[in-house]
């Protein structure tokens, strides 16, 4: 099999770059695949020592085929890193599979993913392979599927797909409809749009918002599984603007994809429990939703919010 390279993006949390380091490398196709870590700047003095932690932990990683550390020499921020990361990464390769420093894997992680990236390589419909399902209902679905939202926790793509990235809230405002902005955020299920908003007004500074629109406006799907292959360990109140919080837990698929989805659509039966999850009084989407109208109704933030 070819394998795509594995980016990995980090900053100043050791302990968590630990442990996506080690469940990467205890992955059946961690030695047939290179590893290439775009490691940030710190920000200020008081972050440079766990900075160098990280580094240090890249220098010193094993059971890949190579490992590259790219070194940031100065603070790029988290959607700068990773916009010009994957795209220089994609100028050199086909594929690509993108993971931050607080994202652990399964086992069959790398091989979902490779799978899914030759499976699916040759059908510019589909733009996006999602290592992450949200806690929604999924019983009865099939082991795949397609929706229209892309996850930023474990992914993949192609140059392909990727050349249509633009990080453009202000031509976005004027030209998605109101019919548009409807069906970009799933019916009202979920406010995407407002971070469109939240960026153009400097209230955010994200990446991933971006490429969902994309995504969208290329009439793109992306892939999930129905069971993760990743967990995202960062809700610990570790990171910039994450609380501490369980709800996005899930328990990692042991297993690789013994049957795909053949059709290259939307499964509406998925797209409906998406929505009902998102719109459910129990969803930790509820709460994010609250705190990003809060934020709308502020017009702007003395600091942009850096998350993904």
């Amino acid at each position: 099999m070819n394998t795509a390279p594995v980016v990995l993006f980090t900053y100043a949390r050791p302990e968590h770059t630990r442990r996506t380091l080690e469940a990467l490398a205890a992955n059946s196709l961690a030695d047939l695949s290179d590893l290439i870590v775009y490691a940030d700047a710190a920000r200020s003095e008081r972050d440079a020592a766990t900075v160098n932690a990280v580094r240090q932990l890249v220098h010193n990683a094993t059971g890949f085929r190579s490992v590259t550390l790219i070194e940031r020499h100065e603070n790029f921020g988290l959607a700068r890193n990773i916009i010009e990361g994957v795209s220089a990464t994609l100028r050199q390769h086909a594929s690509i599979i993108v993971l931050e420093d607080d994202i652990v894997t399964s086992p069959f992680f790398l091989t979902y993913m490779n799978e899914a990236l030759d499976r699916y390589a040759n059908d510019e419909r589909v733009m996006h392979i999602s290592g992450y399902i949200y806690p929604m209902q999924t019983t009865g679905l099939p082991e795949t599927f397609f929706l229209p939202p892309a996850s930023c926790w474990g992914w993949a793509t192609w140059r392909r797909a990727w050349k249509h990235f633009r990080k453009a809230p202000d031509e976005l405002m004027r030209s998605f409809t109101a019919a548009e902005r409807s069906e970009f955020n799933l019916d009202q299920s979920f406010p995407y749009w407002t971070q469109v908003v939240l960026n153009a007004r400097g209230a955010m500074n994200t990446w991933a918002i971006f490429w969902y629109a994309s995504v969208f406006r290329q009439q793109g799907l992306c892939l999930h599984p129905r069971q993760s292959y990743v967990q995202n360990i960062g809700n610990d109140d570790s990171g910039t603007h994450m609380r501490e919080s369980t709800m996005f837990d899930v328990i990692l698929n042991p297993s690789r994809v013994e049957r795909w989805s053949e059709a290259t659509t939307i499964d509406e039966v998925a797209l409906a429990r998406l929505k009902a999850y998102f719109r459910s009084s129990t969803s930790a989407y509820v709460k994010l939703r609250m705190v990003l109208e809060s934020m709308l109704a502020h017009t702007r933030l003395s600091q942009p919010v850096r998350n993904c």
